[in-house]
């Protein structure tokens, strides 16, 4: 009597837990975990939408950043209101969390009906009622299992998330500085135009060969081509900008700020980001959570590896005449041939994989945020020494060969080529900011969360216009006689010429 009372409670307990996997998934479906995890990485309080944006209409709050200059930070937030990429990631997070509620949920009951008919008239009738007890045993172990699998796959999602963030900060630094080489290019080619102008008019008079000529027209059509690269390279970093923030057709007209930022007064120590990496990588995270949940399942296997399929039910039948007889009912699979072996052996080698995985994960953390530091140093002293030496050295060439050439002892060509020079080491400059702002970009990556000084107001590259537009003082000065008077061979080229259009 005692074992026919505990079947029936189990067949209760089972019914319970089915009807309480009626229940409905929430309709956040985790997304504030996840962005809790975002915004603790990226170093930043965003603001969020799990709506797919419309390319027929542009939100207010995107309105809004689009209307301004747009900054690394600003180009962030668009793009987490509008990259398709991040919509997808929601989803994976609705898919996970739904992957979740099935694993902690047991099989529905099934009935079965069997009906003998004997001479046309149904002669016994018999049915039943069963569901899986193992899978409600078992119910508790799944449920821990699948609660660390969705932590995991959160990790995982966030990580993905902090990715593209990343992404679309360095295609800001990016375009933002092939914008200013575009700039500073178009000022070459202006002054190598210039140049052959010049040259032009001086071989009408006269006083350079046909060779000199040449040399300044080939100059001056390189240089033109260059200009023309770099206006290319800045458009093809503005459309990458642009497909990461998730902009298109009207959305595209939009402007971001025109410097670059110059490098921190101090970066972080490799070793400090070492530990830093350790504790924030998302998928380092994911890869221990894996570790954990390997480990439980293999306990979880080696523990009930003899339980095979159980189901417990209610069976009943109904006879011709009327008796009824009903019971409950058990169905067992004994482990004869198969004793879960190979369950076992399966869990164990899926752990040891992942084990392997998570060191060779924790070893390309260290080396990598290690290269990672070692670029960022790399990529500032350079810049250091553009600014420090080079630039200052290009424009005291300037301003000596434009001493020289007021008093007639170089030509008005050296003065013009100096010029060049200097914006090519300007250009140079860029070039070496941008790089040490992607190396930053990279090493936040490696470090899986915001650097420590991140949080420190760059002050602003050079502008272009100081080195296209130097004071009037610094301005060449060429010598016509007695009425001598200040000429800007870069903008005029005819003020180099004397009254009659011959060179001084």
């Amino acid at each position: 009597m005692q074992s026919s009372f505990i079947v029936p409670r189990a067949i209760v307990l089972a019914a319970l837990a089915t009807l309480d996997g009626c229940a409905s998934i929430p309709h956040d479906r985790g997304l504030p975990e996840v962005q809790a995890l975002v915004d603790q990485h990226s170093g930043g309080d965003h603001s969020w939408t799990n709506a797919p944006a419309n390319d027929g209409q542009v939100s207010e709050p995107v309105q809004k950043l689009l209307s301004q200059p747009l900054t690394a930070d600003a180009a962030v937030q668009v793009a987490l209101f509008r990259n398709p990429h991040i919509q997808s990631e929601f989803a994976r997070v609705g898919i996970a969390q739904a992957d979740v509620f099935e694993a902690s949920r047991i099989g529905n009951p099934t009935f079965s009906l069997t009906a003998l008919h004997h001479s046309g008239e149904v002669t016994k009738l018999d049915g039943g009622l069963s569901a899986s007890f193992s899978e409600l045993l078992m119910l508790p172990a799944r449920k821990r299992f699948a609660a660390g699998e969705y932590q995991r796959v959160q990790a995982s999602i966030s990580a993905a998330i902090v990715s593209l963030i990343s992404d679309t900060r360095a295609a800001w630094y990016d375009y933002v500085g092939a914008q200013q080489v575009a700039t500073m290019r178009s000022a070459v080619a202006t002054a190598a135009q210039v140049s052959s102008d010049l040259a032009a008019q001086f071989y009408a008079a006269g006083n350079i060969s046909a060779l000199q000529l040449k040399l300044e027209q080939a100059a001056a059509t390189q240089a033109r081509l260059q200009s023309v690269r770099a206006h290319v390279a800045a458009r093809r970093a503005r459309s990458a900008l642009s497909a990461l923030m998730g902009l298109s057709g009207s959305t595209l007209d939009w402007r971001a700020d025109d410097r670059l930022p110059a490098p921190l007064a101090s970066d972080e120590s490799a070793d400090a980001l070492v530990t830093l990496a350790r504790r924030q990588r998302l998928d380092l995270a994911s890869a221990q959570q894996e570790v954990a949940l390997r480990e439980s399942g293999l306990e979880l296997t080696q523990s009930y590896h003899l339980l095979g399929k159980v189901d417990v039910g209610v069976a009943g039948e109904r006879d011709s005449d009327g008796t009824k007889r009903y019971g409950p009912s058990l169905s067992l699979q004994l482990p004869i041939f198969n004793q879960g072996q190979g369950e076992i052996a399966r869990s164990q080698a899926l752990l040891d994989q992942s084990r392997a995985q998570l060191k060779a994960l924790e070893l390309e953390v260290d080396n990598s945020v290690r290269l990672a530091a070692d670029r960022v140093g790399v990529a500032r002293t350079i810049a250091e020494d553009y600014r420090t030496a080079l630039v200052p050295q290009r424009e005291a060439i300037v301003a000596r060969t434009q001493e020289q050439q007021n008093y007639m002892l170089v030509g008005v060509f050296e003065l013009l080529q100096a010029k060049q020079q200097e914006f090519d080491a300007y250009q140079g400059y860029l070039e070496a900011v941008r790089d040490y702002w992607l190396a930053r970009v990279e090493l936040a990556r490696a470090v899986g969360s915001s650097l420590p000084n991140d949080g420190t107001p760059p002050a602003p590259t050079l502008g272009p216009e100081q080195i296209i537009d130097p004071p009037a003082a610094a301005m060449p000065h060429v010598h016509h006689g007695a009425n001598a008077q200040p000429a800007d061979p870069l903008h005029d080229p005819a003020a180099a010429l004397d009254h009659d259009g011959v060179a001084p």
